[in-house]
């Protein structure tokens, strides 16, 4: 498709029209828009350079007298590349960063409280995004423009579902839904096939209605009543041969190949998913049934977002380079060349968004951008990737029987307690 970029105007902060770079009494930032600035993305350059070279031109264009140096990390040790770079003083002015990594950076003073430096900003963006970079467990500051979003589909795979004796025009909506017919799937497949491929991460805890943490974001709580509901059905389907003992140690990256392979039969996924699926196994993209996220309370999405360094040297232009990269139309041409949504308010309501063209790939679209309406980001930005080991840890000693559900629950939430607020 054409690339439109959007050239209206986004104003900075206080919106001085000269002047040096500064902030006033209350943080916000003031100045003229001049001057050069570096811009980090993540893994984007090797699909995406022909955007991001155009955003940066136009970007010089609109602020005579700006220059822009574009930087792309790969993806593998990036959360660690930012870490070094932050103790080393060389973060750059603009970093695209999840929740995670910018939860640990605005806890060590890296990252400008853009609630503070551009207060208007707030409005231009869907309220779950802005409040998935705000965070109550640092001070309760705003800490990147929400860049894009993501969600998905559920994937089944109807041929296995068959098999099994399930009616694959009667997919699980609800987890009560998805843990019944996994039970029926288990009589059938001894072994050979699973309805789930993993065990439960932070996300289905969150989407299965479990508190994750306090409302000020001080303790985790996901071992209340729920979450032990949540693990002991875990518990029951491990028993019963619902889930495989492969699941124990199981990432995404497996799970998905494990859909790929033909012996599962369910998949949260996304976009991405169904064109991988299309190119790298057809026999199954044939068999493919698509389905609303399983969900008993509200829908999952990740979020992506453009921070500003608390170190920049031209605080003014990096504000106006990330607003300019995160308005609605930039937004809207991203996610044309990108099976991502924009996180801006009223951009979902494009008919790119809205009207399926009758693919697969239009269809997953329509349902996940409508899903984003609802969705919330579940991952509490304090969960480390240590708490991430350590649930998966203590979730396989429950399955295997070693501790009981409650008491995994409950060393994995005194580990993750023990730990919050480290840097």
């Amino acid at each position: 498709m054409v690339l439109s970029l959007g050239l209206a105007g986004c104003g900075v902060g206080g919106g001085g029209d000269g002047g040096e770079p500064g902030r006033d009494t209350d943080g916000r930032v003031d100045g003229k828009v001049t001057g050069a600035i570096t811009f980090q993305t993540w893994n984007l350059k090797g699909g995406y350079e022909e955007y991001f070279t155009d955003l940066v031109g136009a970007f010089e264009k609109k602020y005579p007298g700006t220059k822009v140096k574009w930087i792309d990390q790969p993806a593998d040790g990036y959360s660690e590349k930012l870490s070094a770079d932050a103790a080393a003083g060389n973060l750059p002015d603009v970093v695209d960063l999840g929740p995670e990594a910018g939860y640990t950076l605005a806890g060590a003073d890296m990252l400008l409280n853009i609630a503070k430096a551009d207060p208007s900003a707030k409005k231009d963006y869907l309220p779950a995004a802005w409040n998935a970079m705000t965070w109550a467990g640092i001070d309760g500051g705003t800490y990147g423009y929400p860049f894009y979003l993501n969600t998905g589909p559920s994937f089944f795979n109807t041929e296995l579902l068959t098999r099994a004796g399930l009616d694959p025009k009667n997919t699980p909506k609800t987890y009560d839904d998805l843990f019944d017919q996994a039970d029926e799937m288990a009589d059938a497949a001894k072994g050979e096939y699973s309805m789930l491929g993993r065990t439960p991460v932070i996300e289905t805890f969150g989407t299965y209605g479990v508190q994750l943490m306090n409302k000020d974001a001080t303790a985790f709580t996901f071992n209340n009543a729920k979450g032990v509901e949540l693990l002991t059905r875990y518990k029951e389907m491990y028993d019963s041969g619902a889930l495989t003992e492969d699941i124990l140690n199981e990432k995404q990256v497996g799970e998905v190949d494990k859909f790929k392979s033909g012996r599962l039969g369910w998949l949260p996924g996304s976009a991405y998913n169904l064109a991988d699926f299309k190119k790298n196994a057809p026999d199954i993209y044939k068999s493919v049934a698509i389905g609303p996220m399983i969900a008993n309370a509200a829908p999952n999405m990740y979020i992506e977002s453009l921070a500003v360094s608390a170190k920049t040297g031209n605080a003014p232009t990096a504000i106006a380079f990330a607003k300019f990269a995160t308005n609605a139309e930039n937004q809207l041409a991203f996610a044309r060349k990108a099976a991502i949504f924009p996180a801006t308010v009223g951009t979902l309501d494009d008919p790119f968004f809205t009207k399926s063209d009758g693919t697969d790939e239009g269809r997953v679209r329509v349902e996940s951008a409508a899903q984003i309406g609802r969705a919330v980001v579940h991952w509490p930005p304090a969960f480390s990737q240590a708490m991430v080991d350590e649930l998966r840890e203590q979730v396989a000693l429950a399955l295997k029987g070693d501790k009981t559900p409650k008491q995994a629950l409950d060393d994995t939430v005194a580990f993750c307690n023990d730990r919050l607020g480290r840097t």
